[in-house]
């Protein structure tokens, strides 16, 4: 459990990074997501979704 917690934390981590180094660039690419449609969207996230899942599998010693 305290894993899950660490990986949280460092999403959130990740997420203000961006926030604070890039603002505009954050507010671009969320304009954009906006003009795409929820289909669009999905397939975004199912992807990396799996990228995710890979690269957590092969970090955990896959």
């Amino acid at each position: 459990m305290s894993d899950l917690w660490s990986a949280l934390c460092l999403v959130v981590v990740f997420e203000g990074l961006l926030l604070f180094a890039a603002p505009a660039a954050w507010k671009r690419t969320v304009e954009q997501m906006l003009q795409l449609s929820d289909e669009q969207v999905r397939r975004i996230g199912g992807v990396v979704l799996m990228l995710g899942l890979v690269a957590l599998w092969l970090v955990r010693g896959g």
